[in-house]
């Protein structure tokens, strides 16, 4: 958050730049050593002027956007859009026009030069920088640099980055691109415009808070746990029935855009389905000790899978690459069942159903942290939200999944294909907005109530009594 006086002006605008710099040039000074020679060069390039030349310089290497091509693929290279909200006209649908001056903006290019653009969205008295270098501000302008030439030259680079980049429009060979006929005549190539869409950046950043908002936030979780428990409750409760996941960049999602980044690649994707009554036939485990003894391998696309896969392995395939990747696909099969089944399950039961229930006690520890992690929540549940963090449960689940999978088949196949997956980015969709819910649920309890103590997965049915 920024300290700078809301009265604004030049002094405040000098005053937040400075804190900028000093606080950057802190981080530095951290990482070096009282006697390492490069501590004075370190501090000289931070001197306001020196610093605001060579930002100004490295600010062609970004751009701001609304409107981005990389999420469309990460490999593709042509125009991106800035357009502010409010400059798009009015519609009845819902779109980027929507956000009106309330808007982040984004910003694409080399993430080394990323701290240019944060030194831009600095604000005093409720404006950014940017905004106010965009209006020609007399105040920002002035806290530049003393010379008007210099300031407005500095300017002139800064506000750069919301620019269209010369050349002209431009598409790429893996950005998506559609041919809309204009005319009369199919026919005639004369008559189509080329499309080429573009990701609503900043759209989709507003959606995405909102999302975490009404599925994290206080308020949403009172209204679920007053739904939960039958009880009145004066507020709005928010759901969103088959909402998914898409992660853009991978292990590196700076190099999609900033906002990216920011949202650690997670992108929402509403269902856009028609509304449809189908009546569940998912069973709760009562009395099992595993889902994967009876319920699991009763859903017929399970068994369908299954019949499929001991067909191919009993035509003793050649030990090829081609082969390896039939196994693959039918294991996918089978585990997008898996995590199906698990997400139907999660929504079908109340949270903490696994919890003091005579008819699912004898369920593997390891599965209720899988199928019941809404139990987490629970207040007194604190055990069992420290087992769920400490992410343990995932490679078990896979195991269990492994031991299953090879005995339906008769170990005719590799355990180690199934075994080697990583079972975090298999078996959780949203990890990290849970694993913040229930950080937070942490530090509101009492430190002398929560268990420090970590219980191995065998010490766990050891005391349970059961056999590994």
């Amino acid at each position: 958050m920024s300290n700078a006086p809301v009265t604004g002006g030049k002094a405040g605008w000098r005053a937040e730049i400075e804190r900028f710099l000093q606080e950057r040039l802190q981080t530095k000074l951290d990482k070096l050593k009282p006697d390492d020679p490069q501590r004075d060069e370190v501090i000289a390039s931070f001197v306001r002027d020196v610093w605001l030349e060579d930002a100004a310089r490295r600010v062609q290497q970004i751009q701001a956007v609304t409107h981005s091509l990389k999420p469309i693929h990460p490999d593709a290279r042509g125009t991106n859009l800035y357009v502010e909200p409010a400059q798009l006209p009015a519609l009845a649908e819902l779109g980027s026009h929507a956000l009106g001056a309330d808007f982040a903006g984004d910003v694409v290019g080399n993430a080394a030069a990323l701290d240019v653009y944060k030194f831009l969205k600095l604000q005093v008295a409720g404006q950014s920088l940017l905004a106010a270098l965009l209006a020609e501000d007399a105040a920002a302008l002035q806290a530049l640099h003393d010379d008007p030439a210099q300031a407005k030259a500095l300017r002139d680079a800064f506000v750069s980055l919301t620019a269209a980049r010369t050349g002209g429009p431009s598409s790429h060979g893996r950005a998506k691109q559609l041919y809309w006929l204009t005319g009369d005549d199919a026919a005639d190539d004369a008559q189509y415009e080329l499309f080429a869409p573009l990701y609503a950046t900043s759209l989709a950043h507003a959606v995405h808070g909102e999302i975490q908002e009404h599925r994290f936030g206080d308020a949403n979780k009172a209204a679920r746990i007053a739904r939960r428990e039958r009880k009145p409750h004066g507020g709005v409760f928010h759901d969103y029935p088959g909402l998914a996941a898409q992660k853009m960049g991978g292990t590196k999602p700076q190099n999609i855009s900033q906002l990216n980044s920011e949202r650690g690649g997670v992108n929402y994707l509403l269902a856009s389905l028609p509304p449809a009554w189908t009546p569940s036939a998912v069973r709760m485990p009562v009395h099992a000790v595993s889902v994967f003894d009876r319920l699991f391998i009763a859903r017929p696309e399970v068994r369908r899978t299954l019949r499929a896969l001991r067909k191919f392995l009993a035509s003793e395939p050649e030990p090829n690459l081609a082969t390896r990747q039939r196994r693959e696909a039918f294991t996918d099969a089978l585990l997008d069942e898996l995590v199906a089944f698990a997400g139907e399950l999660q929504q079908l039961a109340q949270a903490g159903w696994s919890k003091d229930d005579e008819r699912f006690k004898d369920l593997d520890y390891m599965e209720q942290l899988w199928l019941d992690p809404l139990r987490a929540e629970l207040k007194e549940e604190v055990q069992f939200a420290h087992d769920w963090m400490y992410m343990d449960w995932p490679a078990e689940i896979g195991k269990s999944f492994a031991r299953w999978l090879n005995k339906q088949l008769k170990n005719q196949l590799p355990v180690g294909d199934v075994e080697a997956r990583q079972w975090r980015k298999e078996l959780l969709t949203d990890e990290d907005g849970f694993k913040q819910q229930l950080r937070e649920l942490r530090d509101k309890l009492d430190a002398p109530h929560y268990i420090p103590i970590r219980k191995t997965h065998a010490e766990l049915v050891a005391e349970r009594g059961e056999s590994a």
